[in-house]
């Protein structure tokens, strides 16, 4: 096996490729339009939540309340309501997520000294999002009941005791922005459904049209045939990757802290897997409906669900615990996020590449050794 023996392979599928518009479209502008399009839409960061209040006491002390709300960019208030009839048409029809209720005797019992009691009504329909204004509403109450616990012990001469003084500090991604965690997410999810789906349509297609067979038959071996169009399929990957992390740094602000030799080590490992599977599943299609259909099954769901993408692993129950490892996006992910994320080297994430390494080469025989027996 010689590269002058697979060359006209290569050559072979570039043409291909580039009479087939709408393929070449698929490879390289699809998955970063993927990108461009969902990393916008997939956004976890919950901000301008509409807000009512119900201010029963009207004094100076509720409006400095409602006014500690307002100075966030998290908090949008809309709404000042008169009744609790008025906070269920709204909570109903959905125009606001939150509604504070001041009591009447809010101010008085703050002078006193004494605990003043505040309702909040979250519309708890959106899980994660009545979650997160839950979060923000306590952080923001705790800091307002401090700075009132500070001026009480100011006038009475006293100082405030706090046992712990906690200074959280987060790595990685400071200003918690969501998209710093999905999008390269997002990169090893269209990548794996891009390869798979293209290279395993590319093989049943030229079954269909018979020229499959025709390479069958010529002096060149089937090894030398499926890694001619792997080839092909990989530099054109690649090059979409390169398309993709582009996207991320001008329209996410996702530059690489690590080493990019080892992104893309991490990168043409996965690809390779990629390829593999979509190869496998072309050996064992027969029409271009039924490999897309594999396809789409074998890396969609997983991808989306059992990789980490979204939905974190360890939550999940152990059985799909252990399936989520067949799947190669789960171990690209890692790698992924250490090499973009983090900055870390292959001391933390080389047993993914040899994990997607032994994947690679599985589907990759496999598909070679159907295709033979076929030939055969």
């Amino acid at each position: 096996m010689t590269f002058k023996r697979i060359r006209p392979i290569i050559i072979k599928e570039f043409r291909q490729i580039r009479r087939d518009k709408r393929s070449l479209g698929v490879l390289l502008v699809f998955p970063a339009f993927l990108v461009l399009l969902i990393g916008y839409a997939l956004n976890f960061d919950v901000k301008h939540i509409s807000v009512a209040v119900f201010d029963q006491d009207k004094t100076q002390s509720s409006r400095e309340f409602v006014r500690s709300f307002s100075n966030s960019e998290y908090f949008d208030f809309n709404y000042s309501v008169q009744s609790y009839d008025e906070i269920d048409k709204l909570l109903d029809e959905g125009k606001v997520l939150v509604v504070f209720v001041i009591p009447t005797n809010f101010s008085e019992e703050l002078l006193a000294g004494r605990d003043a009691k505040l309702q909040i009504l979250v519309d708890g329909s959106n899980s994660n999002t009545a979650t997160t204004a839950i979060g923000y509403s306590n952080a923001i109450v705790q800091a307002y009941s401090m700075r009132i616990a500070l001026e009480t012990l100011a006038r009475s001469g006293k100082e405030l005791y706090v046992p712990i003084d906690l200074h959280p500090k987060v790595w990685y991604n400071p200003e918690l922005i969501s998209a710093k965690f999905l999008v390269p997410g997002l990169i090893g999810f269209i990548l794996m459904l891009s390869s798979v789906v293209s290279t395993s349509l590319s093989v049943v297609r030229e079954k269909e049209r018979g020229t499959m067979d025709q390479m069958m038959v010529s002096p060149l071996k089937t090894g030398e045939i499926i890694l001619g169009k792997t080839i092909s399929y990989l530099i054109i990957a690649l090059v979409a990757s390169v398309l993709v992390l582009l996207i991320g740094y001008f329209f996410f602000d996702i530059s690489i802290r690590g080493s990019i030799i080892w992104l893309y080590v991490g990168i043409f490992i996965f690809l390779l897997a990629a390829l593999g599977q979509g190869l496998l599943i072309s050996a064992i299609s027969h029409t271009q409906q039924v490999a897309f259909i594999i396809s789409v099954f074998s890396t969609l769901l997983p991808a989306l669900i059992l990789s980490g993408f979204v939905f974190p692993i360890r939550s999940m129950p152990i059985a799909l615990q252990i399936i989520s490892n067949v799947t190669p996006p789960k171990f690209f992910l890692i790698v992924i996020r250490d090499v973009i994320l983090k900055g870390v080297g292959p001391a933390a994430f080389w047993e993914q590449l040899v994990y997607m390494a032994i994947f690679a080469a599985i589907t990759l025989s496999l598909s070679t050794r159907l295709l033979l027996k076929k030939a055969n």
